[in-house]
């Protein structure tokens, strides 16, 4: 999911906390009940309104979504998918999670749709989820017409809602990441149920929404087998940076939206734990349903999504705490994808950094919003200056020394984990599905 799509900083924290049970929102009968999320005050902090769907539909058929495609694996949930909101930014902006799991197996995250409220009163949707009944109810709760819908991205498990989600909304107008692709098969976007959409074009001033969020297109040669493509928007009154799968923040704890089943299946030692166990004697027996089981859950989750196939899952507290509370580029993307192509990557992170004054960013997968600063994104990107062997001078001194800095603990990923990653990496190289690594720069 994150090659298709990915030290803790005192001044990056998420902002979102989402405490609540799972089963107890997921049995809820209520229409339209807000919960008030008030954890402890810590400094970059704040409570999000968390909202239940609507009705008796909640249970039943309004979470029911049938998907069963994709390539090498379908997307789960196939029949149930549950649509949480929060309330990112007070009456601007709004996130929608659905759970997302790969396949038949037991690794979840989470997949965000953003919705912010334009000027004239509409919605602008980026990257939307699955238009179940309980979605589109969520959605139209906030009392605005949606005008457009973007798509950010090629990948395919944004790309897959797009057509649905528009039938929901007939009157809004479709934007499309440039240089769409699909695989094995390369087959055309009203293939995916998308007509007459329009293409985001870099720094395009013509967008109708231009003088309120701007975009910067990273439109890579290919990486392999297609190019890498993928829109950033900045939406100025709130300053917030909006990413698919370039950075992601990895919380502690699972988001809201991943079923209590899900995270109890992926406690379980099933054969995977039996191999990446480093060897060492693998407990039989169920699960017991506990807040260490369902933690134990979400941590080999997470190294599965960002390694494939980590070094050690029996005991995964370690690599994950490596992981997670910090701003990363995540280990696929930044190995199949972003070494391939780094001076593309460096001209269009150095533009966003250069050219927005963000003070959060919400991305597609796993934590948002977070609380992060351009010189803490910078240094998720600091693996570029290795493999393109020099720094950018446009940099101011001071930020440069704090980038560097930062960037070598945001940029470390366990070795051991790293090794199965790596190993594809140099398969897929040698039968020419991606390229090597570029080293070096063209002055």
């Amino acid at each position: 999911m994150a090659a298709a799509s990915a030290v803790s900083s005192p001044k990056s924290s998420l902002l979102a906390s989402r405490e609540l049970n799972s089963s107890f929102l997921s049995g809820l009968p209520l229409k339209g009940l807000c919960f008030q999320v008030k954890p402890k005050r810590r400094r970059n902090e704040v409570s999000l309104v968390v909202t239940a769907a609507a009705s008796g539909e909640a249970t039943g058929g309004g979470r029911f979504y049938f998907n069963f495609t994709g390539f090498p694996f379908p997307l789960g949930p196939f029949l149930n998918r549950r649509t949480l909101r929060y309330e990112a930014v007070k009456n601007s902006i709004w996130l929608f999670e659905q759970e997302q799991a790969l396949g038949f197996s037991s690794v979840s995250t989470n997949i965000r749709m953003t919705v912010i409220k334009l000027k004239s009163g509409g919605l602008w949707v980026h990257a939307p989820i699955a238009p179940t009944k309980e979605c589109i109810q969520l959605v139209k709760e906030l009392g605005a017409p949606v005008e457009y819908i973007i798509l950010p991205t090629f990948a395919y498990e944004h790309k897959i809602f797009v057509g649905p989600f528009s039938r929901e909304f007939p009157r809004a107008q479709v934007w499309v990441a440039p240089r769409q692709w699909s695989w094995p098969l390369n087959l055309p976007l009203e293939f995916f149920g998308i007509f007459r959409s329009k293409t985001l074009n870099d720094e395009d001033l013509s967008t109708p929404w231009a003088d309120e969020i701007e975009q910067k297109v990273l439109n890579s040669p290919e990486v392999g087998i297609g190019p890498y493509v993928e829109v950033a928007f900045y939406h100025k009154r709130t300053r917030t940076l909006l990413v698919t799968d370039a950075v992601i923040y990895v919380s502690r704890q699972p988001p809201e939206c991943i079923s209590k089943e899900s995270l109890l299946s992926s406690a379980k030692n099933g054969l995977a734990v039996k191999i990446l166990s480093k060897g060492k004697q693998v407990p039989e027996g169920p699960v017991v349903d506990n807040k260490m089981n369902l933690q134990k859950g979400w941590e080999r989750m997470v190294l599965q999504i960002l390694f494939l196939g980590p070094s050690n899952l029996l005991e995964p507290n370690a690599s994950f705490s490596q992981m997670s509370q910090k701003l990363i580029v995540s280990p696929i993307v930044k190995t199949l994808v972003f070494s391939k192509v780094p001076e593309k990557v460096r001209d269009w992170i150095d533009r966003i950094a250069r050219d927005w004054r963000f003070k959060r960013i919400i991305p597609a997968h796993f934590a948002a919003p977070i609380n992060a600063s351009r010189s803490e994104f910078l240094a998720a990107f600091a693996f570029l200056d290795d493999l393109l062997g020099e720094r950018y001078v446009t940099r101011p001194s001071l930020s440069l020394l704090f980038t560097s800095l930062l960037g070598k603990a945001a940029s470390y990923f366990p070795p051991d984990d790293m090794r199965t990653l790596s190993s594809l990496d140099d398969f897929l190289v040698s039968v020419g599905a991606v390229k090597k690594t570029v080293s070096g720069r063209k002055r």
